[in-house]
């Protein structure tokens, strides 16, 4: 199988790739992300273009790895919202209403996974938290919601892609 001529074949390519990108925005990888989602179309997650979404979730999870996040500072949260897509699944008519409070209640989570960690040099819960809280205002119905499990789960996929670790 070949790569396309556009794909970089090694991860110092891919790398090196990541860093003209950062340097292109003078912005990092969070503050892209926040960028990108304070100006979608009409206020609605949904309209995060996914092209762009992955780009950006890939360039997040590196920058989060380099920031030595580690997967259990997060994990509680990621169970949350995990629950939260099964029980919106489970209802039949699927009614964001069922899961809207307890999303909102995410936000405090992610302020307290992030200030426990701001005694160490580096908060690597920080960047991560202030784009999801964004992502999350932007959240009024269902189909925002999927975008922003998509967002989530495509933030970790890159995090655990680049090295992160569970401890």
């Amino acid at each position: 199988m070949t790569n396309p001529a556009n794909r970089p074949n090694t991860r110092q390519e891919q790398r090196a790739i990541q860093g003209q990108l950062r340097n292109q925005t003078d912005l990092s990888a969070d503050q892209q992300m926040i960028q990108t989602i304070r100006s979608l179309k009409d206020g609605q997650l949904r309209n995060y273009e996914i092209r762009q979404l992955v780009k950006e979730a890939e360039l997040l999870g590196t920058y989060l790895k380099e920031q030595e996040l580690k997967t259990n500072q997060i994990r509680k949260f990621l169970d949350a919202v995990k629950r939260l897509k099964v029980k919106l699944a489970q209802d039949k008519k699927e009614s964001f209403s069922v899961i809207e409070d307890e999303l909102f209640l995410l936000k405090p989570k992610l302020a307290y996974a992030a200030v426990r960690q701001q005694d160490r040099r580096s908060n690597p819960v920080k960047p991560l938290s202030d784009v999801i809280s964004e992502a999350i205002d932007k959240v009024k119905d269902s189909p925002d919601f999927y975008r922003l499990v998509q967002l989530i789960e495509s933030i970790i996929a890159y995090h655990k892609a680049a090295g992160g670790k569970d401890n």
